[in-house]
């Protein structure tokens, strides 16, 4: 007689006791790892938040600026001034948090410049358009500064639903079912033993009158 695929018998017993002794301390294991990716979570969201606050705040000055500057100088007129076109170069390198693959900038270009470093006279470009190019300079700086951080908060969010999820199939599933094969068998061979001694006593007393 098999309980759930598992014989009845002394060996079963010990193998499903060692499946749940194995199941505990992977639950252990698993919340500690749920309470470290939390407690990273928590590190990073204030500085993300503030990030992402000063991500729309810069947004809205900059296309503010572009409207005001496109309609003294045309999207034509934008266009040539923005020549010319810039091409930063930014070295990232891979790393890890909390066995997750993350990547860091190890060294980018300061985008934002003065006029004269990009070679444009201020009479030239006009006072529009020269504060919408310094917005979206500074809003390009924030964007790179907050990618790292933006790709590490969606790795640390997935990892922990799935770490969650572990926990709750080990707790939820495998831990009652391997508890309720244990107590069949447990009560199985109790009752067998029982059984046994009844049988054995009923030899005896055979022998005893024979």
């Amino acid at each position: 007689m098999s309980v759930s695929g598992e014989a009845a018998t002394r060996s079963a017993l010990t193998r499903l006791r060692r499946r749940r002794d194995r199941i505990a301390k992977g639950v252990g294991l698993l919340r500690r790892k749920r309470e470290a990716l939390v407690g990273e979570l928590f590190r990073i969201a204030r500085p993300a938040i503030d990030a992402r606050l000063e991500m729309t705040e810069r947004a809205t000055k900059a296309y503010d600026g572009l409207i005001d500057a496109m309609a003294m100088h045309g999207r034509q007129g934008l266009e040539t001034l923005g020549w010319p076109i810039r091409d930063p170069r930014i070295e990232v390198r891979a790393a890890q948090v909390w066995g997750l693959p993350v990547s860091e900038i190890v060294d980018r270009p300061v985008l934002t410049r003065t006029l004269a470093a990009s070679g444009t006279s201020p009479g030239s470009i006009g006072p529009a358009a020269a504060a919408t190019v310094t917005q979206f300079e500074q809003l390009a700086e924030i964007l790179l500064d907050a990618a790292p951080r933006e790709s590490l908060l969606r790795r640390l969010g997935d990892a922990l639903m799935r770490t969650s999820r572990q926990v709750n199939m080990l707790e939820q599933r495998l831990a009652p079912r391997t508890a309720s094969q244990i107590n069949t068998i447990q009560q199985r061979l109790d009752e067998s033993e029982r059984e046994d001694h009844v049988r054995l006593r009923h030899l005896v007393r055979r022998k005893a009158t024979d």
